[in-house]
């Protein structure tokens, strides 16, 4: 792991630099929310905004099974698709446990929707699942820090929202026509580019508290887990993964 911007492979290193301007706009601005922006998915004014205008999308209207991060931004995306009668599913976070996603599906949920759209609840109240276990998902919500007209993305740094989508996409869970789309405040969406790399999952809507943005898909996304890169360390903390992982090649 490099400990420094100088130590980054030039790629990371412009990830890193785009994730920083972001963060400095949001702390000049004060559109940042609780917890803060540095370091995270940001939390902005307008979340709830985005999510009305996704919801007034024939993305959405035609999706009846989600997968949404667990963010704080996007919570409002989550309490909606569950009012409305959508299944959710969730990843545990970092991958971390043999079921790694959870199901939140708005019959069993009573009147809880509310608490099963936060963090916490989405993890007393959802239903572990493993990978295998997901069914077919209309649409994916992805947390982002920054994006770009076409589609591409860069989130906080840790990987994880583009190896649940290679997961998914393993287990025939996502495919083509499944539509990614981010909820994100204006000052999100920057005109430069944003490096892109075989393993990272582009999007094909930006949604803001005031515009949508269609992104057409110029970036390939990936259909399987890398697993050249993982290391053993990585694996040994995801066990949904190490449980996949392909037997070495007999020399």
């Amino acid at each position: 792991m490099p400990k420094n911007k100088s130590e980054m492979p030039k790629g990371d290193a412009d990830k890193q630099r785009v994730r920083d301007e972001i963060w400095t706009r949001f702390e000049d601005s004060g559109e940042a929310l609780f917890p803060g922006a540095r370091g995270r998915i940001p939390n902005f004014r307008g979340a709830a905004a985005a999510a009305d205008r996704l919801a007034a999308t024939p993305e959405w209207r035609r999706a009846k099974v989600l997968k949404c991060n667990p963010d704080a931004p996007q919570r409002p995306v989550r309490l909606r698709a569950l009012r409305e009668g959508k299944s959710v599913y969730v990843a545990v976070p970092r991958l971390g446990a043999p079921r790694c996603f959870l199901q939140l599906d708005p019959r069993s949920l009573g009147n809880r929707f509310a608490g099963a759209s936060t963090i916490k609840g989405a993890a007393a109240l959802g239903v572990p699942l493993a990978p295998h276990e997901l069914p077919r998902i209309d649409l994916i919500v992805a947390g982002s820090v920054a994006v770009n007209r076409h589609g591409a993305r860069v989130g906080k740094g840790g990987g994880y929202s583009d190896l649940e989508f290679a997961l998914a996409s393993e287990m025939g869970a996502v495919d083509e026509q499944t539509t990614v789309i981010t909820t994100v405040h204006d000052l999100q969406v920057i005109g430069g580019p944003i490096p892109m790399t075989s393993h990272d999952v582009p999007v094909d809507l930006i949604v803001t508290p005031t515009r949508v943005i269609p992104c057409r898909r110029v970036f390939t996304r990936p259909e399987h887990i890398e697993w050249d890169e993982l290391t053993p360390s990585q694996l040994a903390a995801m066990p949904a993964l190490a449980r996949l992982r392909p037997a070495p090649a007999r020399r």
